[in-house]
């Protein structure tokens, strides 16, 4: 597999300011394998630690954080002689050694030379993180779910990615079905790698299925596990509620459909815990859309997005026959679908402030408001060829924005302000603004 997350990491691995830089991301988004691929590519020798395997090694951060002593204990245990030029050092599950997230900060000062990546998980080390975590000294990337795109290379289908990257519409208007044939897979397996790779491997999709559910049951482990006890029933239940919340008209979340007579005070630490685990991304509402998009949120209007898409069918138990015959599945759940697609391909691509707007009184919505560099830009999501814009079009003239955006199943085209980006061409998204921005 290919991830555009490893670019990524070869920049990191270049730069003169580079310190140990910290992978975050939701359980089973692939962190490891990155790390691993990473170094099998890029270095001699890699020396892995997981720490929730290797217990030894815990005693090793139990004293003086001194690097000599902490390299010296690597090597012992890896066999390995670790030289900075020829050797990535990885830290896996760190979160269950505190003080070797304390100890980060001192291979920055001490010895900036080595490459140390490190990953673990986000609940864990929020959990932690009051223990000293070296702010300043460490640098951060987030690792998402597989976008559309990488689920095309990993299906052998180089040809249609390179045509998304050329822009050449009239082609990818001729090979539409194909790219709708795999639009409607990936809606089924989503981007979570172990799934990815079984659908490459075998096209069984009960068994894509399985390991959904397996990944789900190992979130709700990661909420006892690091909850307290107190919170989590609710935790529980707010998780639960996620597909009916999504499967509304208006994706405003709602306390009260976790609960009758449920309260913001009563949810709003749950859903914190979710999101320190990157299983859930919440995309706030703006009253207004200015920069900074984040002076005019409103705290308590929000929408709650999983982290995969294949993950919510799989909460909302849809079967692969509906999913897979005809276009149903772009309108199943109302929609649901598709907007969570469309967000988490949008959050995958880092350039983006993601908001959504909607009008006082609720009659008008705006899927989502990106602020990029110094523009603003409307989102509308169409789940199929129905390309009536109303709420659009009164955003359109309450705030006379010069672009907008309308993902749907209807090929591109540009009509004065709107353009309208097939669902699977939002890959292209950065490009495109920056194309209309030249021209």
């Amino acid at each position: 597999m290919e991830r555009d997350a490893l670019k990524k990491l070869e920049e990191w691995k270049s730069s003169s300011s580079r310190k140990p830089l910290v992978i975050r991301g939701a359980r089973q988004v692939g962190k490891t394998w990155l790390m691993k691929e990473f170094g099998r590519r890029q270095y001699e020798q890699t020396v892995y630690v997981n720490f929730e395997k290797s217990k030894r090694l815990h005693t090793l951060f139990e004293g003086d954080l001194d690097v000599k002593r902490i390299l010296t204990g690597l090597q012992v245990e890896s066999g390995v002689t670790i030289r900075p030029e020829n050797t990535l050092i990885i830290f896996d599950e760190i979160q269950e050694v505190p003080q070797a997230i304390t100890a980060l900060k001192y291979f920055n000062e001490d010895a900036p030379e080595y490459h140390i990546l490190v990953a673990g998980s986000l609940m864990g080390m929020a959990v932690h993180a009051g223990i000293s975590f070296p702010v300043g000294k460490v640098m951060f990337m987030e690792l998402y779910p597989m976008t559309y795109r990488e689920f095309l290379l990993a299906a052998g289908e180089r040809e249609l990615i390179h045509l998304l990257r050329e822009e050449d519409w009239g082609l990818i208007r001729a090979f539409k079905e194909k790219f709708i044939e795999r639009l409607r897979q990936y809606y089924f397996v989503g981007g979570m790698p172990e799934a990815v790779q079984t659908f490459v491997e075998d096209r069984n999709f009960r068994e894509v299925r399985e390991i959904q559910r397996g990944i789900l049951d190992t979130y709700e482990l990661d909420f006892s596990k690091h909850a307290p006890v107190r919170l989590l029933p609710r935790i529980r239940m707010a998780w639960n509620a996620i597909p009916a919340q999504l499967a509304k008209e208006n994706r405003k979340f709602i306390y009260g459909l976790i609960k009758k007579g449920a309260r913001a005070k009563d949810y709003e630490l749950a859903i914190s815990w979710m999101e320190d685990c990157g299983q859930v991304h919440k995309v706030n509402r703006i009253s207004k859309p200015a920069i900074p998009l984040k002076a005019y949120e409103d705290a308590y209007a929000f929408k709650l997005f999983l982290v995969d898409v294949g993950l919510l069918g799989a909460m909302g138990d849809l079967d692969a026959g509906t999913l897979l015959e005809g276009n149903a599945v772009f309108s199943e759940f109302k929609g649901a679908l598709t907007e969570q697609y469309v967000f988490q391909q949008l959050i995958s691509q880092r350039s983006f402030v993601i908001k959504y707007w909607s009008s006082e009184r609720a009659t008008a919505e705006v899927d989502f408001v990106l602020q990029y560099g110094g523009s603003i830009i409307p989102i509308e999501v169409k789940a199929e060829e129905n390309l009536k814009a109303k709420s659009l079009k009164i955003y359109k003239e309450k705030f006379h924005p010069p672009l907008a955006l309308r993902f749907s199943m209807s090929d591109y085209r540009e009509q004065e302000w709107l353009v309208n980006v097939p669902l699977y061409g939002i890959g292209n998204v950065e490009e495109l603004l920056q194309r209309v921005k030249r021209s």
